[in-house]
């Protein structure tokens, strides 16, 4: 890919913002077919249970498989694909693990309650109850896309937070397991394994089958398929997201070295073509260097084909009037990946309001964190950042509200609830609160 080829453009255009709108687009919806086909493999899972399973593993995933029993995966076979790893592949699985337990117990969430002090509401107390959920599913890629990685991304969280069960799906093509997958299962307490993958997979953990329990939440990334099943069984069960495709923003300055921000570029455009890698830049001779930098290493990757089409396709390099306009240009692109690649990253902090996650200083490069820094690579994607948070012990976790009023504290709220319902016609409402109000008194003057 020639230097020239690279999309550039400039805030100074008086039509920057309706070409980044342009850049930005991205339509998740997926298309009729995938809908239809989805619809129908949810309403046979839903109705056949194992059975309808069982046919779509077969169809889609080319196995010959004629029970459960053959794609469930027993402890002693995850357990043994951790012990057969490599020593290196198992020392770095168990200290990415360490290090995103560590981080995730910082998340978790406890109970509390207060007293009022007013005289007049004595004896009445207020508070909130945090709950895990009981059972989690978690969806993970598997044949050419397996990603350990999401394993302990997804599990370790929902363990923290106290989830009693895990039940994890993966696909394996033609019989092909992943090694590192079910190690990286065994190593996060995965209760069970099913080898099954696609919209049937999620389907099962939505409404449950005969072999496959019914989740409370599903988690974890997926294709086309996968996603638009996610999107049909929401409300039957939590989901985390429907996440588009990955995506980078680098804001730089001339303090960054070229090459690093070329290589991080192309981590996120080696995911898929339609990933997304964009630089924000106030210095246009940065600009042709990090272009330099990209001609000169892309021969050198493995995906560089899909590397290629990503940046054709869907990135830019972007020049700015300086960092302070990069940031606000940052706010309104809200990115799942940003990193601060400046002389002095702190400074820009305050000025960002909209990412998923934030990697300050030229030394931290976005795959550290999708591997071993701690916090959560499952991030908003599509500019829902502007909404949403990573992936979090928060996600694995219930609020329920308590409320215990006292005899004083119901004469005292009372009258504020009875007039409010009255206000909306809610007779029924305001009467609850009325005969709390009128059995205190009786109390009081038969005493």
């Amino acid at each position: 890919m020639k230097a020239g080829e690279l999309r550039r453009l400039t805030t100074r255009a008086p039509e920057f913002l309706s070409q980044l709108d342009i850049l930005l687009a991205f339509e998740s919806a997926a298309d009729e077919d995938i809908e239809r086909s989805v619809a129908e493999i949810l309403k046979n899972v839903r109705m056949l249970g194992d059975a309808a399973v069982l046919d779509y593993t077969r169809r889609f995933d080319q196995r010959d498989v004629m029970n459960m029993l053959e794609v469930e995966l027993s402890a002693s076979e995850l357990a043994a694909a951790f012990a057969g790893l490599p020593q290196p592949q198992r020392t770095a699985l168990e200290q990415a693990a360490a290090r995103i337990q560590a981080f995730h117990e910082r998340q978790k969430a406890e109970s509390w309650e207060y007293s009022e002090t007013d005289a007049a509401l004595h004896g009445t107390r207020l508070g909130q109850k945090i709950t895990p959920l009981d059972r989690v599913g978690l969806y993970v890629p598997g044949g050419k896309a397996s990603y350990p990685s999401s394993v302990l991304m997804n599990a370790l969280p929902a363990r923290v937070a106290g989830v009693r069960e895990l039940i994890m799906v993966t696909p394996t093509p033609r019989g092909e397991k992943n090694a590192l997958v079910l190690a990286a299962a065994h190593l996060a307490g995965v209760d069970r394994v099913f080898t099954i993958g696609g919209a049937q997979a999620v389907a099962a953990l939505a409404y449950g089958t005969q072999t496959i329990p019914q989740v409370d939440k599903i988690v974890g990334p997926g294709n086309a398929y996968v996603a638009a099943a996610k999107r049909r069984v929401f409300g039957a069960v939590g989901i985390d997201m429907v996440a588009g495709p990955s995506e980078i923003l680098i804001i730089a300055d001339a303090s960054a070295n070229p090459d690093w921000v070329a290589m991080d570029m192309f981590a996120q455009a080696e995911h898929d073509e339609l990933a997304q890698s964009l630089l924000l830049c106030p210095d246009a001779d940065f600009i042709e260097r990090v272009a330099a930098s990209i001609e000169k290493l892309l021969p050198t990757m493995s995906r560089r084909e899909v590397i290629t089409a990503s940046l054709r396709g869907r990135s830019a390099l972007i020049l700015t009037r300086d960092l302070a306009e990069a940031c606000a240009v940052a706010n309104r692109i809200a990115p799942e990946h940003l990193e601060l690649a400046v002389a002095e990253p702190r400074t820009l902090l305050d000025h960002i309001r909209n990412a998923g996650a934030i990697f300050i200083g030229h030394y931290t490069s976005e795959s550290l964190g999708d591997y071993c820094a701690g916090p959560n690579h499952v991030l908003p994607t599509s500019r829902s950042a502007r909404f949403s948070s990573p992936l979090g012990v928060y996600d694995f976790q219930k609020r329920s509200s308590l409320i215990e009023v006292s005899a004083i504290g119901a004469h005292t709220l009372g009258p504020l609830a009875a007039t409010l319902a009255h206000g909306e016609g809610l007779t029924a409402h305001a009467r609850a609160a009325e005969m709390r109000m009128d059995g205190l008194a009786a109390t009081q003057k038969s005493a």
